[in-house]
């Protein structure tokens, strides 16, 4: 490797965050000449000159990135599809309107008389920093249209920032090596995370495990590397930066003495709990004398979110069911020309609480093989109708849940409902998905993991329902909307 390449492979981040700071700093001063031009063009009152507005510009943007720091828009880790740093550029964003607008009052050009030595010097500092001339020739017009700018076009570089590093990451760009030390199920479970999420940017080397009898062996994609013992020589043959512990059932005294091991080593290192099931809540730690306890923290939906959201679900369904009614005839066509029987395909699923309802799609199967039988793996399953695997393709056939939505058997973002048999055979943690209204999109259906059953990602709709907001749910609808047009719907 070249030394170019050694040093890029050694600081990846820094620089990505660098990179990112330089393009918001573009994007920024880029969303305030657009404002300013569509103003002028629509002819907003007088016209301005556009050398008197820069200072404005390069205020906005020193306070977009002070704002944007402050809500972790410039931290290497990322949260599950990025979802939290979409959410914070919508928060950041409005609090540097804010702060601006505040900026704006208090750094006008003043001709205050000093009065005493301390109002002099405090007068002094104000005028160093003030804005010229009068805040009158600030139009608040394209403030407020910078801001719509600046909200949109963040999101959408960032967006492509993010699809830009996924696809390095998937080239062996910037990847850190790591290992799992555990061959159990929640090793297994880490490594099919690192294979489906490639923006984590781990490279597996292998296993490290405590039997010696399973060295050599094969785990899926990896191998088992060697032991506990040769931990000292893996991590220097392998270039190693992060070790995984994932050893849940082990003793306390046992993930102790490894952490011990690791830490002499200088190794990072990220230790799965015994109880990491419970952590996946939101919960806080509290002492009782030193004593830690873990408390489930009360995430019951006040009544704002639940009216706002319901407001959503209701919006939505109308403008869709609306709009949409005359195209809803064309596949309705399409499928009772192609193969006899009905047009819809009804089916029971668990609602909310464990009730049942009667979900609606169109129906994407022959008549004769429909029923509770395993989804599709792939588009040529023979089940399946020409009509039906385009529909299925750009989730089409999801279209009359709407109806369910207007019944308020369904929202529009929430997990998706499961048949009765499926859902008798939950624990305690799959009935959380119950606790809410299942949806018509969530996470995992916009999330790399969208091919498998529902069942076995159950993070994402506990994710989703522990950290439920009107601005998720948002930015859920949008990213499956891009998840539409694309046509990366089910089989």
């Amino acid at each position: 490797m070249s030394s170019v390449g050694t040093f890029t492979r050694r600081h990846f981040e820094p620089l990505m965050l660098s990179a990112q700071v330089l393009i918001d700093l573009a994007v920024i001063l880029f969303a305030c000449w657009l404002a300013y031009q569509t103003r002028e063009y629509i002819g907003w009152r007088s016209p301005t000159k556009l050398e008197g507005q820069w200072q404005l510009f390069y205020l906005s943007a020193a306070v977009c990135l002070v704002c944007f720091h402050a809500f972790g828009m410039y931290s290497p880790i990322k949260s599950l599809l990025n979802i939290e740093e979409f959410k914070s550029i919508a928060k950041a964003t409005i609090v540097a309107f804010l702060v601006l607008n505040v900026l704006f009052f208090f750094l006008r050009k003043t001709d205050v008389p000093p009065e005493g030595p301390f109002w002099s010097i405090l007068v002094k500092i104000h005028r160093l920093i003030d804005i010229a001339g009068k805040p009158e020739r600030f139009s608040r017009f394209a403030v407020v249209l910078s801001f719509a700018f600046i909200l949109a076009l963040t999101l959408v570089s960032r967006f492509v920032s993010f699809k830009i590093i996924q696809m390095l990451h998937r080239r062996g760009i910037g990847n850190r090596n790591v290992l799992i030390l555990g061959t159990g199920q929640t090793g297994r479970r880490l490594q099919k995370k690192f294979m489906l999420v490639p923006t984590l940017g781990l490279n597996l080397v292998g296993f490290v495990s405590d039997d010696d009898n399973e060295v050599g062996k094969q785990i899926s994609h990896s191998r088992v590397v060697g032991k506990l013992g040769d931990l000292d020589h893996l991590v220097r043959q392998h270039k190693i930066s992060e070790v995984f512990v994932a050893m849940p059932e082990s003793t306390e005294e046992r993930v102790l003495e490894i952490a011990e091991v690791l830490d002499r080593m200088g190794v990072v290192y990220h230790i799965v709990p015994r109880f990491y099931h419970l952590l996946s809540h939101s919960v806080r730690i509290e002492t009782v004398d030193s004593i830690p306890l873990i408390t489930r923290t009360d995430r019951r939906p006040g009544v704002l979110f639940s009216a706002g959201k319901r407001a959503i679900d209701l919006t939505v369904a109308l403008i869709v069911l609306v709009i949409g009614a005359p195209f809803f005839l064309i596949p309705a066509l399409l499928i009772k020309r192609e193969s006899p029987g009905p047009v819809f395909f009804l089916q029971k699923r668990v609602g909310r609480d464990g009730k049942l309802f009667q979900m609606i799609k169109f129906r994407t199967m022959h008549a004769h093989m429909s029923g509770d039988a395993p989804k599709p793996k792939s588009g040529r399953d023979p089940r399946i109708t020409n009509i039906g695997r385009w529909l299925r393709r750009y989730s089409l056939d999801e279209l009359p849940q709407f109806l369910n939505v207007l019944r308020g058997e369904m929202s529009v973002v929430g997990p998706r409902p499961e048949m009765p048999f499926i859902v008798n055979a939950y624990g305690p943690l799959e009935r959380e998905r119950l606790t809410v209204k299942p949806g018509l999109t969530g996470l995992w259906q916009i999330s790399y993991a969208r091919g498998e059953a529902i069942h076995e990602n159950l993070e994402y709709d506990i994710y989703y329902i522990e950290h439920q907001s009107i601005l998720l749910d948002v930015v859920i609808i949008a990213l499956t909307a891009f998840a539409v047009v694309k046509g990366t719907g089910a089989y």
